[in-house]
């Protein structure tokens, strides 16, 4: 948005018709000529006094539209619900279902704190509803009616919120930054979930500034500060071999999905794949001799982010791999004991759809909630009773970062370890080198060993 501050306004001009007098009141903003009829001296009058008032006080003008910043804004008002559909609708076609799941929840959260004071308020929970279930989620408000439960509420919130502009009071930004910070239940937010929440406003508001529904970003510009993120893993989550072999053994003793599951769990350890991408194996993916060190080529990653976020309707969409463009692929090594897994699992278990080594029993894909009840089962049955009340492998991503840990332990070099388990460098050190159960130990064994040499 060009502006400038060299501004002239001339005089009235009246223009006397057959039918009707007209005033017409003309300037000019840097070199460019502008001009607006009235039907009455009195508001042609006026309209001349604020261009007047705004020049002398220094604001500066569009050059386009000829108008003050302030009066130019105020010709754009606009809903706060209505604006936040239409970013989420410009948005949607380039995000992954998951960062569609979670821009949703981020405008969610700011809606409920752009509301204006109004009768009649339904509960926050059929205003989360509404909001999440069908404003802000394109696959299902599509289809162009809402459902009757939910039209009252997106009624009252149409009628409700603020406008767009009123951003611009820091009172107003800095309420909306911090009802992200709090939970549904009202308990605090993790700190991920804050700094990616005020990503999307913060990216919602340069969306506003280009559509000049504001002056300037408001939220970059206010003192306000999210909870630090912790940047490293937990080394209480990391298993060491002896009980990752253990658990993997008890995940094929789990009726009836474990025998199935196996070495989805083993290519987490050995591999350090994601789950959406070992959920995404293919028999084509595998470079495996008979036995001992094979590869794993990687294409892509299928992401469980919920059927109403995908484009197919489907609880997973194929994408590409994280942190590459599509059409990249990442090849990881398959250690024996991987190697091992895959032969028994091609051998015992037939591919599921579209060719996926990894399904549900009944051939369908493989859900999220089937392989967390296995791996929950398995841990209990195979770790101690404090070892279980620990956070010691309580998810099933905390494999890879069992396999990346160990890899770093072994000696591998980082940049190696970085592509074998699609990091950079400088996240890879920030975020695994302190995870190996044990490491400590053996750092101490080589300084005492060295001192004793001295």
């Amino acid at each position: 948005m060009e502006t400038s501050y060299d501004v002239k306004v001339w005089k009235i001009e009246t223009y006397r018709g057959a039918r009707a007098t007209s005033y017409r009141v003309r300037w000019v903003v840097g070199g460019h000529r502008h001009g607006e009829s009235f039907l009455t001296m009195p508001l042609a009058d006026a309209f001349r006094s604020d261009l007047v008032r705004a020049a002398r006080q220094g604001e500066a003008f569009v050059i386009e539209s000829g108008r003050p910043m302030s009066m130019d804004r105020a010709q754009r008002k606009i809903n706060w619900l209505v604006f936040a559909r239409q970013y989420a609708a410009v948005k949607w076609p380039t995000l992954a279902p998951n960062s569609r799941r979670n821009t949703a929840h981020a405008l969610t959260s700011a809606t409920m704190a752009m509301i204006s004071d109004g009768r009649g308020r339904p509960n926050d929970a059929e205003l989360r509803k509404a909001l999440t279930a069908w404003a802000f989620n394109l696959r299902t408000s599509a289809n162009g009616t809402p459902p009757d439960n939910l039209v009252q509420a997106l009624t009252w919130l149409e009628r409700n919120t603020r406008d767009v502009g009123d951003l611009d009071n820091a009172a107003i930004a800095r309420a909306v930054l911090d009802a992200m910070t709090v939970n549904i239940d009202g308990g605090a937010s993790a700190p991920a979930t804050v700094q990616r929440q005020r990503g999307v406003l913060v990216n919602l508001a340069e969306y506003a500034v280009e559509r000049r529904l504001l002056a300037a970003n408001p939220i970059t510009g206010l003192a306000w500060k999210a909870p630090r993120i912790v940047q490293s893993v937990d080394r209480r989550v990391v298993v060491n071999p002896t009980q990752a072999r253990a658990l993997l053994d008890a995940v094929g003793t789990v009726k009836p999905s474990g025998p199935r599951l196996a070495a989805f769990f083993g290519a987490m350890y050995y591999a350090a794949l994601r789950p959406g991408e070992a959920a995404t194996l293919r028999k084509t993916n595998l470079l495996l001799p008979t036995d001992g060190w094979g590869e794993l080529l990687l294409e892509s990653s299928t992401p469980e982010s919920g059927a109403s976020w995908t484009d197919s309707g489907r609880r997973r969409e194929e994408r590409q791999l994280k942190h590459r463009a599509r059409g990249e692929t990442r090849l990881v090594p398959s250690p024996p004991a991987l190697t091992a897994l895959l032969h028994k699992h091609l051998e015992s278990i037939s591919t599921g759809p579209d060719g996926l080594l990894f399904s549900g029993v009944r051939g369908g894909q493989l859900a999220e909630s089937t392989y967390c009840r296995v791996w929950r089962t398995a841990r209990k049955a195979t770790l101690s009773t404090d070892e279980a009340a620990s956070p010691l492998a309580r998810r099933p991503y905390d494999l890879r970062h069992a396999a990346v840990s160990t890899w770093l332990g072994a000696g591998v070099p980082p940049t190696q370890v970085a592509e074998w388990a699609g990091h950079s460098v400088a996240v890879l050190l920030q975020i695994y080198a302190k995870c190996l159960s044990g490491q400590e130990d053996a750092a101490r064994r080589r300084i005492d060993a060295a001192l004793r040499e001295d």
